[in-house]
């Protein structure tokens, strides 16, 4: 699709009230684009995001709200994650699969998917996540929507996850290198790819501008709060039996991916994204400074 296919019909972002659907949606309004957002909570969205959008009240987990969104766009972002294990099925795998059953009826041009790099790794049997992810893809695939799946590896913005009062703890030894993506240079990365017809039915691995380990990018980031933040190590195993006995569980997700990083490290080449889309330029150091002075 082109961007004059695209300027008189709205692209829908499913997700966007997420950490990393926002940046996307805002990306995508601040390029011209007629945005909608499909959104739970209507009000809030609004005092959020403002007038500039498109808003159609609903859940992915309601085939009819989703249909209601989708109808009259030109195409979606879909920008999903569970807050549960339990639903990770429902809204990962089946939400998405809503969205590209209904923009397959709908007659959308594209359809972008954020995904993980680890996702089509062969590494025995597959994570929950993963499980999800993987049958997501194939609902996208089989729709015959023309699509751009985006695998990034770990994104800047989930540092101050890391955070939990007066430290900041690192699952496992965070030893292994990656380059750490802001969420706004991929969010211009998913503009220019709805733009281009180039960036259809590709796989894009999104890595950041320079390699580092989780430990040193939370020091950074540490280095930068206004009060002392020290970086406690948690063996992985011994955070899974905590998350068990005192979180029911809240962590699990993560705490596999972490695991699974720790294992295979970082996957997938970035040079077919960067020669296509551009490659991100924002530095952890320069993500921490940026966001010291927003704050």
């Amino acid at each position: 699709m082109t961007r004059g296919e695209t300027a008189t019909r709205p692209i829908l972002v499913v997700g966007a009230t997420g950490l990393l659907g926002a940046p996307v949606a805002r990306a995508l309004r601040e390029h011209g684009y007629a945005v909608r957002l499909l959104v739970r909570d209507l009000d809030r969205a609004r005092r959020r995001f403002g007038d500039d959008f498109e808003y159609a009240p609903g859940s992915v987990t309601d085939e009819g709200d989703v249909d209601r969104a989708v109808a009259g766009c030109g195409a979606v972002h879909i920008s999903l994650a569970a807050e549960r294990r339990d639903d990770l099925d429902a809204i990962e795998h089946r939400g998405t699969a809503a969205v590209a059953a209904a923009a397959a009826r709908h007659g959308l041009r594209r359809i972008s998917h954020l995904t993980g790099s680890l996702v089509p790794e062969r590494y025995g049997r597959p994570i929950a996540e993963h499980r999800a992810k993987r049958a997501a893809e194939d609902a996208i695939r089989a729709s015959g929507v023309p699509f751009t799946l985006f695998r990034p590896t770990y994104f800047t913005d989930t540092l101050p996850r890391h955070v939990q009062g007066r430290v900041a703890v690192l699952f496992g030894r965070g030893r292994r290198l990656l380059h750490p993506v802001t969420a706004g240079d991929y969010a211009r990365m998913v503009v220019r790819a709805l733009a281009s017809p180039a960036a259809e039915g590709r796989e894009l691995y999104v890595h950041g501008p320079e390699p580092m380990t989780l430990a040193e990018a939370l020091r950074l980031y540490c280095a930068a709060l206004p009060r002392r933040t020290p970086v406690v190590r948690v063996p992985i195993r011994v955070m899974a039996t905590i998350d068990r006995a005192v979180l029911g569980g809240r962590l699990s997700g993560a705490l596999e991916v972490m695991a699974l990083l720790e294992r295979l490290g970082e996957c997938g080449d970035p040079g077919p994204a960067n020669a296509l889309l551009g490659a991100p330029t924002t530095t952890v150091r320069q993500w921490c400074e940026q966001r010291s002075v927003s704050t």
